[in-house]
């Protein structure tokens, strides 16, 4: 099962990723988590980056796809993977088909329809670790401690991506240039659409029944 999961920053792409990719034991390949151990790491593909995840900005297409690419050739893909975050632009779904080739291409684009109140609040809410990174919200995932892990207890902080005006800007940015990928993978066929504003297990649940009837395993 190769799936890619399409749809606005605090669409829920990231939660559902994690839950799929436990349930059907696929990897679950996010470009936003590669970008960020780039940053925290200070390598020269994060430096790039960081300028532009700050301002809530996509990063370019030529830093992206090239990770993107070489993650998929690790054995652990063979059976299938699900991709959170990537592709983002017509040009890197094109050059994502194009390296794949019509024998290991893509099964599905599962698209995240969000209200962009659900996704302010949802993002504006986040909070991360500083240290194991775990993702906690203020409202829906809270902490037993406030600002504290509970995991590890050290210390949790808001992401500059995730403040409220750069939320704002983030969505904004989505749908001047992804939105067109729904039309992209539309007119390949492979597009599912579902609704975003679900809680997690609804969610799943409705991923499930689409895998399902798909015959994806």
């Amino acid at each position: 099962m190769k799936i890619v999961l399409l749809g606005p920053p605090g669409a829920g792409k990231g939660t559902q990723s994690v839950v799929l990719s436990r349930e059907y034991r696929l990897p679950h390949i996010s470009t936003g988590d590669i970008l960020r151990e780039s940053v925290k790491k200070s390598l020269p593909l994060g430096l790039k980056a960081k300028s532009y995840m700050d301002k809530g900005e996509l990063v370019p297409d030529e830093i992206v796809t090239g990770i993107v690419i070489e993650r998929l050739k690790n054995p652990d893909t063979k059976k299938g993977y699900i991709l959170d975050g990537f592709p983002r632009t017509v040009k890197q779904a094109v050059d994502l088909d194009e390296a794949l080739g019509k024998t290991s291409g893509l099964d599905m684009a599962v698209y995240f329809d969000t209200s962009e109140k659900v996704a302010i609040e949802r993002l504006s809410g986040r909070r991360v670790c500083k240290a194991c990174g775990f993702n906690y919200h203020v409202k829906n995932i809270p902490p037993k401690k406030a600002d504290t892990c509970d995991k590890c207890g050290n210390p949790l902080f808001q992401r500059p991506d995730d403040k409220e005006a750069t939320v704002i800007n983030r969505l904004k940015v989505y749908a001047d240039q992804t939105k067109p990928l729904i039309e992209y993978y539309k007119k390949s066929g492979i597009l599912k659409e579902v609704s975003g504003d679900l809680g997690v297990d609804e969610l799943f649940k409705v991923l499930s029944k689409i895998f399902r009837d798909a015959n994806l395993k």
